[in-house]
């Protein structure tokens, strides 16, 4: 039984960290919602067809798969918040446009996590 425990610990912290990993570091809402009243750029990298079904008030839609192309869309001398549906495309970006320079990036998550 006590193996059992210790191994369903150790499933969890992994199913944690991988988690951490693929989702990344997303902000609290107070955060993004500084970001934003302070003039961020607000990018949604969901596809145009999600962006379509809803999106965050006077976000700009770049999907994941346009954003290197698109990089000259986004100012590097103010913040930039992006989101996604989940979390996981929006880290991915963030990832992305941090290594081509833009100093203050924050991941939001998913759309449901943007401040109303």
């Amino acid at each position: 039984m006590i193996r059992f425990i210790g191994f369903a610990v150790v499933l969890l912290i992994a199913f944690l960290v991988v988690r951490k990993l693929l989702i990344g570091e997303k902000m609290a809402v107070k955060i993004v919602l500084e970001k934003i009243q302070s003039g961020a750029t607000v990018i949604d990298v969901r596809t145009p067809e999600e962006y379509r079904d809803g999106a965050y008030p006077g976000s700009v839609n770049i999907p994941l798969a346009d954003l290197n192309g698109r990089l000259g869309e986004i100012p590097k001398d103010k913040p930039v918040v992006v989101y996604c549906q989940s979390g996981a495309r929006s880290a991915a970006a963030a990832r992305a446009l941090k290594k081509a320079g833009y100093p203050d990036v924050v991941n939001a998550g998913g759309l449901s996590d943007m401040p109303r």
